[in-house]
């Protein structure tokens, strides 16, 4: 890992609970009226922050205070109703702005008066000092070398967490660490990717290691294939011009799946504590063959069938020959003892016939012989939307029947879990970054070998022999060519080349969900 010579492990972890500042750069954009703000107001709310922490929000627009409270309040979520109106009141109280450039001298000037003044009114020796940087990359060396220079815990403790992306291919990931890596330690930074607090990707580690009948049959012995899939049912949306610098690729395959496939994926980790976790996530990382140009299906969406939803080349930001990849999967192959042979696929697309993100792990058929011709067993964990896990597996049609049929196991939260807070993606990592929890945040080292396997495959769709995306209409499935290219890496689709949710039961009829 890059950073000062001093390691982690020299420096223990501090819980901000009393008495901590945290300062929101970016606080007039719409990152932190959406995410950022309501993440800590549902932290407060469920008791996760204390009153007598200090909020201030940072941005170049000339605001008041009581512009921001408006501004924000509107997104702070109260699942009780009203009776939450006294907690949002409360709330607003912490928060305060400042107005000032993000490359000088002078507002930060002000932000040392105001973090200095609330240190000691409130008697407190040693600073908590957290910085959100709900900003875009560019700004971000800006901004962390101003920190360091101005308004640094010298006799504290900081923390800074910056928001993907980490860079838009190797080089540039590169070339941002070398920046940022002179300024803090690695356990000071926070590099957060929010697929990491989902509650389902959170429970991957448990899920895996703590029950012995999944962990015995998670190899190639017993698993045929794997597959992560990433819905969205809407387009770019006039939004066109900056998707088309992005792509689907780097926009959630590159971050938050590959998070997600080296959860499923890893060695058990020697502990639970966050640097063995991101260690077993590196390993399995540097097991994975190069992206195969061979082994990928692109796409990009036209118009709706019915005409009513525009296409991608629609957008007037767009170049009209572009290229862009709006719907992609790809092939991964692990070459361990654990994986060697068992396909995995990673699709992700815009524009489809539905929203969600799910995993499915589907298990080998069984031996030749009395149930030869059965379904194969499938793992299917939700993430979202309405998390669930269930397990499709075969039993006798119950009467005189010797029949089978498929049903499933099912662990669907919103019926298991009613009254449990389930919090959301930023509220759980913002109390992770409050602890010094670093288990659900991306190591440099691993961001450095995640964009080596991604950057060749980048720049071959994006340079001059680029293929020409397959396309595909506006809320389908996809490309025309999805099912095959899934069957011909093994999955065995249950009926007619589409997915079972709910598996049916005796009193309902086949209810199936399209891919």
């Amino acid at each position: 890992m890059s950073g000062s010579s001093e390691s982690i492990a020299d420096h223990k972890p501090v819980e901000f609970k009393e008495n901590t500042s945290i300062v929101v750069f970016g606080a007039s954009g719409d990152l932190s009226k959406k995410k950022t703000f309501p993440a800590l107001f549902g932290l407060f709310r469920e008791g996760f922050l204390d009153p007598s922490c200090k909020i201030i929000g940072y941005a170049r627009s000339k605001l008041s205070d009581e512009d921001l409270k408006e501004k924000i309040k509107p997104h702070l979520k109260k699942p009780n109703g009203d009776k939450d109106d006294e907690k949002v009141e409360q709330f607003l109280q912490l928060v305060s702005y400042i107005s000032g450039p993000y490359d000088q001298d002078e507002g930060y000037h002000a932000l040392l008066k105001v973090l200095e003044e609330y240190e000691s009114a409130n008697s407190i020796e040693r600073p908590h000092r957290l910085f959100y940087l709900a900003l875009p990359p560019s700004a971000f060396v800006s901004v962390c070398t101003q920190i360091k220079k101005l308004v640094y815990a010298e006799h504290g403790e900081t923390r800074v967490v910056v928001e993907k992306p980490f860079g838009h291919d190797l080089q540039s990931f590169r070339d941002m660490q070398k920046d940022l890596a002179p300024l803090f330690r690695e356990d000071e930074l926070f590099r957060i990717d929010h697929y990491l607090g989902k509650e389902m990707v959170k429970n991957l580690v448990l899920m895996r290691f703590a029950n012995t009948f999944l962990n015995a049959a998670w190899n190639k012995e017993n698993i045929e294939n794997i597959q992560i899939s990433f819905k969205e049912p809407f387009g770019t949306e006039g939004r066109g011009g900056y998707f088309d610098e992005i792509g689907i690729i780097r926009d959630v395959m590159q971050n938050h799946l590959l998070q997600v496939l080296t959860l499923l994926t890893m060695e058990r980790p020697v502990s639970y504590d966050a640097e063995s976790i991101r260690d077993e996530k590196v390993r399995v990382l540097k097991a994975f063959a190069p992206i195969d140009h061979n082994d990928i299906l692109v796409g990009q969406y036209g118009k709706s069938e019915d005409g009513s939803k525009p296409g991608y080349l629609d957008d007037d930001t767009v170049d009209p020959n572009s290229k862009c990849v709006t719907f992609a999967a790809l092939g991964f192959k692990i070459q361990n003892e654990r994986w060697d042979g068992v396909p995995i696929v990673m699709r992700a697309g815009k524009a489809l016939n539905e929203g969600k993100v799910e995993i499915r792990v589907q298990f080998k058929g069984v031996p030749s012989g009395i149930f030869s011709d059965i379904s194969r067993n499938e793992l299917v964990m939700r993430i979202q939307p309405d998390e669930a896990i269930y397990l499709k597996c075969n039993s006798k049609t119950p009467g005189l029947s010797t029949a089978s049929r498929v049903t499933e196991l099912d662990l669907t939260y919103a019926r298991r879990y009613k009254n449990f807070w389930i919090p959301e993606a930023y509220e759980s990592l913002i109390k992770d970054v409050m602890t010094g929890d670093h288990s659900n945040f991306v190591r440099d080292d691993e961001l450095d070998v995640s964009w080596k396997l991604f950057t060749p495959l980048l720049k071959y769709l994006e340079g001059p022999d680029a293929p020409t995306p397959e396309g595909y209409a506006y809320g389908s499935r996809g490309p025309k060519n999805l099912t095959q290219y899934l069957e011909s890496h093994k999955y065995a689709f249950e009926n007619g080349g589409v997915y079972q949710w709910p598996v049916a039961t005796p009193d309902m009829p086949s209810n199936a969900s399209k891919m």
